[in-house]
């Protein structure tokens, strides 16, 4: 890695393997889904769902799953797959160290 003139970090990519770059963008990308919903789900408990209720007040009484905090919840949930593989590669990094 080198200093630009403008104090920036810049990369070599001269011997970078073609899509590295994009999968290591993804995997960031990807640990970003579970704490964004989990922040929705949290936005939307704390000042109230709005317009959505609105729209989706009646169809709420028809599951127990019903409103905007649940179905944030959920996501983030099914989202947590890159989290518990990242915190499982520490564990296996710490455990062989």
């Amino acid at each position: 890695m080198s200093r630009a003139s403008g104090g920036a970090i810049m990369t070599d990519t001269t011997n970078v393997e073609p899509g590295t770059q994009v999968r290591g963008l993804a995997d960031w990308l990807s640990l970003a889904a579970a704490p964004s919903f989990a922040l929705m789900a949290l936005a939307t408990y704390c000042l109230g769902g709005g317009a959505t209720d609105m729209l989706c007040g009646p169809m709420q009484d028809m599951s127990a799953l019903g409103g905007m905090v649940p179905m944030y919840l959920l996501m983030s949930t099914f989202h947590l797959t890159p989290w518990l593989k990242l915190v499982g590669r520490r564990h296996a990094h710490r455990s062989c160290a």
